[in-house]
Parts: C-alpha cells; sequence; structure tokens
C-alpha cells in the first residue's frame, strides 16, 4: 500500500510539472483550437516557422545566449577569489561581508534595477550590451559566490602546497590541481549564474532601455499581444536553452566524476 501510495505522489507531482510543457507544445503546433474541442482541429509548425524567420526573435535569442554565457563567465571570475576567502579563512568583517554579497537578494530588485539605471545614465552605460551585462552580475554573483564558498568549506589547501613542495609552480598548481579539484564547482555554479542571467527581464528592460532585446522581453511583449500560439512556441524556445545546459552540465559532472573514480 504504501508503494502504490508512493507511487501515486510522484506520478502526480511528475504530471503537474510537464502538464504546462504539454499545453505549451500543444498550443504551439496548433492552428485552431477552440472551445469545446479537447484537442486542435488542425496541427500545424506555422507558429515555429514564423519565429525562426522572424529577424528579431532570432537576434532576441542569441542577444540572450550571449550575454548568460558572458555574464556566468564573469560571474565566476570575480566570485571565485571571494568564495575562495570567505570558504577557507575566518576573520573579522566575515558575517559583515557576507551581508554585503547578499544584500541585493534581500532588496526589492525595482529599488536595485531604479539605483542602477541612474549610476548606468551618469556613466554612459545605459542601453548598451556593457550595461546589462554588469547590471545581470548583481543578482548571479551572491549565488556563484555561496556555491563556490560551500566548496572552498571542505578544501583541502594541502594538496597545492604537496604541488609546489613537488616544484609545480603556481600557475601550474592553479590549473592542474585547484582548478580540477573545484570543477564540479565551478560548473555548478556557472549553470546557476547562466539561469539567472537568462530569465532576467526586469534589469534588462531598465538598463537596457529598450535597445537591448532578450528573449524575455520578447515573451512578456508576445504575451500581451494574445496570440496562444506564438505565446507557446516562444516559451517553448525560452525553456529549449537552460534545459539543454542542465543536460550538458549534468552529462559533463558525470563524466568528470567517472574520470577521478578511473584515476583512484
Amino acid at each position: 500500500m504504501k508503494k502504490i501510495l508512493n507511487a501515486a505522489i510522484r506520478f502526480f507531482l511528475y504530471l503537474v510539472l510537464i502538464a504546462p510543457l504539454l499545453l505549451f507544445g500543444v498550443y504551439a503546433f496548433s492552428e485552431r483550437w477552440f472551445f469545446p474541442d479537447v484537442l486542435p482541429s488542425t496541427w500545424s509548425t506555422a507558429p515555429f516557422l514564423r519565429l525562426f524567420s522572424d529577424p528579431k526573435t532570432v537576434g532576441g535569442l542569441l542577444t540572450s545566449i550571449g550575454i548568460a554565457l558572458v555574464v556566468s563567465l564573469f560571474s565566476l571570475i570575480v566570485a571565485f577569489p571571494a568564495a575562495r576567502t570567505l570558504g577557507l579563512r575566518r576573520f573579522p568583517g566575515r558575517q559583515f561581508a557576507w551581508l554585503l554579497f547578499f544584500l541585493p537578494t534581500v532588496v526589492p530588485p525595482l529599488a536595485v534595477g531604479m539605483g542602477m539605471n541612474i549610476l548606468f545614465l551618469r556613466l554612459d552605460l545605459a542601453g548598451s550590451f556593457v550595461g546589462v551585462i554588469l547590471s545581470h552580475l548583481v543578482p548571479t554573483l551572491p549565488y556563484t559566490i555561496f556555491t563556490l564558498s560551500g566548496l572552498f568549506a571542505n578544501y583541502d589547501e594541502n594538496y597545492e602546497y604537496q604541488a609546489i613542495v613537488l616544484g609545480a609552480s603556481k600557475r601550474r598548481t592553479f590549473f592542474n590541481v585547484t582548478l580540477r579539484l573545484v570543477f564540479p564547482g565551478l560548473i555548478v555554479a556557472g549553470l546557476f549564474a547562466f539561469l539567472i542571467s537568462w530569465s532576467q527581464y526586469l534589469l534588462t528592460l531598465l538598463i537596457g532601455g529598450g535597445k537591448v532585446l532578450t528573449l524575455p522581453m520578447l515573451l512578456f511583449s508576445a504575451v500581451s499581444g494574445g496570440n496562444p500560439s506564438t505565446i507557446a512556441a516562444l516559451s517553448l524556445l525560452f525553456i529549449a536553452p537552460p534545459v539543454l545546459v542542465i543536460a550538458l552540465t549534468a552529462r559533463q559532472l558525470n563524466q568528470h566524476g567517472n574520470a577521478i573514480k578511473e584515476q583512484y
């Protein structure tokens, strides 16, 4: 009885998660679907063809991917030394540093966005890709720092000391020892940064000023238009890159784990 109940609960949870995607899929390939029809009377790939033939949609997709990748890279570069220090060292003001890094997640996003908008207008960064990328670093850095600091909290620096004693340079120690040991954490932190940047709408709107068009902005614009097929197709297009990134990340982590097991 317990197994049946667990299976039923699991099936219900899977259904709740998959049902919206199935509904989007049905709408995205439908031409005519009116009440009280259970399924569309006409199926078509026209909504997707219209999206991929629209330069604005293709441009928004490429822009979103480019910004998310650059933000992920910069976020890891900036977060790495901060996370290493917070994870390995105990120093006065450490709790204040944690509070400072996590302040953007506590303050309302609109207040953060308006403040950055005023600052970037003065720095002549508003309406530029650089401004949007810098603005996306604000919400991504807390998560990358938190993820990497948890990794460094259990990190053993003795591996680095042993490599240096054996004659390895600091650069070689960093690339051959440190990065290999923290590689899974870097992948997970980069994934968080990518997903957060990918879904940013408010900061892109405030800092980009309508000059930097990303896929979330086009999706919100389509929702106000009221065409269900277009909205569904655009939603699936919006979901596809994060799902692909998560799948590739899981595969990479699995391969990395297997490689370490083979070595030892």
